[in-house]
């Protein structure tokens, strides 16, 4: 068995399904359209540059999450898989996965964008295993705003990873081969530990940083 590790934003998706959440409550009227979409757009041009201080971003966002009730937030979030998600979800990106997981791959999501957003994600590309920055929960499910444990960004993916494989008493040297794919230099981290890092529809940082290093570049959505 092989370990098939994915990014999430414009790995297998062709947005960022983070930026669009929050566009999406700017569209519904949840929240201030001018206050929100200029910090979201702010939050959204900081993670591209490489800048994002991913403890202050989530604590934005799970402090927008904490303003509504939990059934009010999960309705909406149906709402936004349908309108905004499954017309995303590309029969290349289900390909991709599902050669992984007819291999007998362990396959799992690695992504920064919180678990609130990505875990209907994760279900919809027919992912069992997610690897995302928890939000803190009452008992009866309602959001904090406050963060759960380290972010997983960056480094912190590398963290996230090996706790995920070590609840299976497994780590990186249990696979012949593991994969990740990811379009951002910000996975550089774990990018570097697997035996398989494939740029996946790469920015230009990463780009460079694979032709150099001589990893392959998948360029998924040119297939639609």
């Amino acid at each position: 068995m092989n370990l098939a590790l994915f990014d999430l934003d414009h790995t297998l998706l062709p947005v960022d399904s983070d930026y669009e959440w929050g566009q999406f409550l700017v569209r519904i009227g949840a929240v201030d359209h001018d206050a929100f979409e200029k910090s979201n757009a702010e939050w959204f041009a900081q993670y591209q540059a490489g800048t994002l201080d991913p403890v202050k971003y989530l604590e934005f966002a799970f402090g927008t999450l904490s303003q509504f009730p939990r059934r009010q937030l999960d309705a909406w979030h149906e709402q936004f898989m349908a309108q905004v998600i499954h017309p995303q979800i590309t029969p290349a990106a289900r390909a991709l996965l599902q050669k992984h997981q007819d291999a007998g791959d362990l396959v799992a999501i690695v992504t920064a964008t919180n678990s609130f957003v990505t875990e209907p994600i994760a279900k919809a590309f027919g992912v069992d295993f997610l690897i995302a920055s928890d939000p803190e929960t009452t008992g009866d499910g309602e959001i904090t705003g406050k963060l759960l444990d380290t972010p997983t960004y960056g480094p912190g993916k590398v963290i996230h990873t090996h706790a995920w494989l070590a609840t299976m008493d497994m780590t990186l040297a249990s696979f012949p081969r593991s994969f990740f794919y990811s379009d951002s230099h910000n996975d550089l981290p774990l990018m570097a530990l697997v035996t398989d890092p494939i740029a996946t529809n790469p920015n230009a940082r990463l780009k460079e940083h694979a032709i150099a290093h001589g990893w392959p570049i998948l360029n998924l959505f040119d297939a639609q």
